[in-house]
């Protein structure tokens, strides 16, 4: 009887141990080809892609660039690795570059294919290549690092990143395209005619689509607004130079009449590099100011014709706006919103200044 019991007990083990999942489908990491950016084109009605893969030789990494087409971006790389002798991976993606032409056509359906996949990571971050991308990705081959880094680390606050490029990745794209009251600004480089890559700007994306750009000094503003540190920037007024030690911004909103206003506070530290003549601090100071604001002004000026909340201005009015009617915040709203920005500089020191 307790030989039939132990029986029944091995029985039920064996069976409950058959049921479970295993990791049959994994494939070693060896077997993987893992790129670190993604180009993106349009050839006529199909997706055209370029992987960076970096790869292992003799005791240094170099990278190679990989072509692929398909009428969908799953059906590009399983191309591209039918071809290879590793399965292409693109989970350790870090850069996903679109072709301007596809970027005024629409991402909607990339980027949420992205994350309906969770092929990429989210957190992957996108840029726009304002040249032709087979000739980019060219010479990026010809030019990048041993490492193959180079426009990823382009993006690192601890590496190459400056204030005047936008950062945003792929779940903030995502994030605008359905949101009734904020865009983003992807940053839009070139082929450096010295250098790997060149800053452009920003492009302005509206659910999804190319609208407006604004330059790498209105990038500034941009990331300024959104409390995004300008620390070591350096600004040149008529009469001199000064270096950004910190930036702080305030808002104050208001709504009434079935209209919106914002006031907004750029608070600026800054130290003296270099001056001209017997240039006063004041006169900088002013200088500084006036330059900063004419320069927001006009930049809000585009985005609010093209109807593109780049700022997240509607963030600030979504508890003052009946929800049925956040939906038409771009076009009724945002289109007339009355703007109030102000800077204002603390010169902190004046460095070791120099007289021309």
């Amino acid at each position: 009887m307790k030989t039939f019991k132990k029986l029944r007990v091995i029985i039920l083990i064996s069976f409950l141990a058959s049921t479970l999942s295993a990791c049959w489908d994994n494939k070693d990491i060896n077997h993987r080809v893992l790129p670190v950016v993604l180009g993106i084109s349009m050839l006529k009605d199909e997706y055209k892609l370029f992987l960076q893969i970096p790869q292992p030789s003799q005791g240094t990494i170099k990278t190679k660039i990989v072509i692929g087409t398909g009428k969908t971006i799953s059906q590009a790389v399983d191309k591209i690795s039918t071809n290879m002798e590793s399965s292409v991976d693109l989970l350790h993606l870090k850069v996903i570059v679109f072709e301007k032409k596809l970027a005024q056509k629409g991402m909607n359906d990339l980027i949420s294919g992205f994350m309906r996949s969770r092929d990429v990571s989210p957190k992957a971050m996108v840029a726009i290549c304002d040249d032709d991308i087979g000739l980019f990705f060219s010479k990026m081959k010809q030019s990048t690092e041993p490492e193959g880094t180079a426009l990823l680390e382009y993006f690192e606050k601890n590496a190459g990143w400056n204030p005047q490029i936008a950062l945003t990745s792929v779940w903030m794209t995502y994030r605008s395209i359905h949101s009734y009251t904020q865009d983003v600004a992807i940053p839009m480089l070139k082929i450096g005619k010295s250098t790997l890559v060149e800053q452009v700007g920003s492009a302005v994306i509206k659910k999804g689509k190319l609208v407006e750009e604004i330059n790498s000094d209105e990038t500034l503003l941009f990331n300024a607004f959104n409390d995004e540190s300008n620390n070591g920037k350096i600004e040149v007024t008529h009469d001199g130079s000064v270096l950004i030690l910190s930036n702080k911004m305030k808002h104050k909103s208001k709504f009434k009449n079935e209209r919106a206003y914002l006031k907004s506070k750029l608070k600026l530290k800054v130290s003296i590099l270099e001056t001209t003549g017997d240039t006063s601090l004041e006169s900088i100071k002013n200088d500084m100011e006036k330059l900063l604001t004419n320069r927001f002004n006009k930049m809000f000026t585009k985005i609010q014709d093209s109807e593109a909340d780049i700022l997240g201005l509607g963030q600030y009015y979504r508890n003052k706006i009946p929800r049925k009617e956040l939906k038409n915040w771009r076009s009724k709203y945002y289109s007339k919103l009355t703007m109030d920005f102000q800077v204002q500089v603390d010169i902190q020191n004046g460095g070791n200044l120099i007289t021309h």
